[in-house]
């Protein structure tokens, strides 16, 4: 299959039949209510302009007729698609049981089979010796929840976190973030090729970034004294979809190991087979000391969990709690999901599927130049839109020859509007919002993968005006 692009094979979305005039009237009363009543701080709603109001699977019908295949997935949350059968009567189950919906922290047999099943996946050598702290609803709060825990574990108080790191919108979470102002946090260069902060790339600049972790942490004149925990993603999402190496992520755990650092793994948006391993943090072998969990493992409900070493379970009865972490629809829809994922080998088959479409996907880098680089791991794809005619950054030797361009957020926006119009919703992130995620769910088809490449491959072709890079 072709995916360098006609831009016409696919020119708009597909139509449940023509809207009415009714429908199209319904559609851009709710959105102008939207707009109208709602916090200017809303996002997606700004780009994807669509009223979905019937789902199944990757597809999403609007008030207006519209189908489109949905990459966003509720930003990954939905490792299964939009309803799921299995998720659908896991929710009716509890629902016709007559058990009450929200328990606080209180035990329930739905909790029970939804501790026990995710327990059954964790990484060996941590499921062992594993306690789980259920938080507020949202993985920001998880994220705090497991500050607070190594924390009162090791009586320091500060972190390291990554350059790009996304883990919430929270305060500490954001202090662990990328986008941080006034921090209590050592943030340290997060290895990537295209744009490697030392200019070299691949295991070079992944190794480099290693010594600066150490010599920070081992140079009494450093100014960052030992900290409370280290915290990291195996894959940054919102930071451009960037993968980090198995022998990286290995040599973080070998260092935090031997200065008695806990290692605290966001696994949010990598968990539940995202990545082609169960956990992401599998691919390298390395066994963290915590991870925060929350997206998929709900079954598309609100769910958010700490999972960690008993011997770090030293924090007081209250000291992290959420009125809302006994959801009991969300435990029973998570039960279901992750053991669909563990009994039919959707870890395997993201690995397999998405080698595939990121092979696909680099045809574009040498067809088009203001495709940067293509990148990513299992179903958790990203293609960084960059200025064609700009001239490579100085000092960078990154993936492209000459090294990487500039970030070109708007034509990543236009990608994503030209992508909308061919029935498709993608997702923006990276530096500058520059890089066009893809975030399908695991259940995606092959024929549903090879339309998604078509439209995505069109839209490109599109902002680029059709002229290709050796044209």
């Amino acid at each position: 299959m072709a995916v360098t692009g006609s831009a016409v094979a696919s020119d708009a979305p597909e139509v449940a039949g023509e809207p009415s005039g009714r429908a199209r009237g319904a559609h851009e009363g709710i959105l102008r209510r939207q707009a109208a009543r709602e916090s200017s701080a809303r996002t997606y709603a700004r780009a994807l302009p669509i009223v979905p109001v019937r789902a199944r699977g990757l597809t999403i019908e609007g008030a207006d007729g519209r189908r489109y295949l949905d990459c966003l997935s509720g930003a990954g949350t939905l490792a299964l698609g939009h309803n799921h059968p299995v998720v659908l009567e896991a929710i009716r189950r509890v629902l016709d049981s007559g058990a009450p919906l929200n328990c606080l922290d209180l035990a329930t047999p739905v909790k029970d089979a939804f501790t026990t099943e995710l327990f059954r996946t964790l990484p060996p050598g941590l499921a062992e010796h594993a306690r789980v702290q259920f938080c507020g609803p949202a993985g920001t709060d998880a994220v705090e929840a497991a500050l607070k825990l190594v924390r009162a574990a090791t009586g320091r108080t500060g972190i390291l976190a990554f350059t790009g790191a996304y883990h919430g919108q929270t305060v500490g979470a954001l202090e662990a973030s990328g986008g941080a102002q006034e921090v209590r946090v050592a943030r340290l260069p997060y290895p990537q090729d295209y744009r490697c902060p030392f200019g070299v790339g691949g295991a070079r600049g992944a190794e480099l970034a290693a010594r600066w972790t150490e010599s920070l942490l081992d140079d009494p004149k450093s100014g960052v004294p030992l900290p409370a925990g280290m915290i990291l993603e195996p894959v940054q999402g919102e930071g451009g979809v960037l993968p980090a190496s198995d022998a990286w992520l290995r040599r973080m755990r070998a260092l935090t190991e031997a200065r008695a650092i806990p290692l605290i793994v966001d696994e949010v948006q990598t968990g539940v087979g995202r990545t082609g391993r169960y956990w992401a943090v599998e691919h390298s072998g390395a066994v963290p000391d915590v991870m925060v969990l929350s997206k998929a493992i709900g079954g598309s409900l609100p769910l958010a969990v700490v999972v960690y070493r008993e011997d770090l379970d030293v924090w007081p009865p209250g000291a992290h709690a959420g009125t809302f972490r006994g959801n009991q629809l969300a435990m029973a829809a998570g039960t279901a999901t992750l053991a669909y994922v563990r009994e039919n080998g959707l870890a395997a088959r993201a690995a397999e599927l998405g080698e595939r479409m990121l092979g696909q996907l680099r045809e574009l880098e040498g067809a088009y130049g203001c495709v940067g680089e293509v990148r990513g791991r299992g179903l958790m794809i990203g293609v960084e839109l960059v200025e064609a005619e700009g001239e490579p950054l100085d000092g960078a030797a990154g993936a492209a020859p000459g090294g990487p361009r500039p970030t070109a957020p708007d034509l990543a926006a236009a990608v994503q509007r030209e992508c909308l119009r061919r029935g498709l919703i993608v997702e923006l992130g990276g530096r500058d919002a520059s890089v066009v995620r893809l975030l399908p769910p695991l259940t995606i088809t092959d024929e549903q993968a090879s339309a998604v490449l078509d439209r995505l491959a069109d839209a490109v072709a599109a902002v680029a005006g059709g002229v290709r890079a050796d044209a």
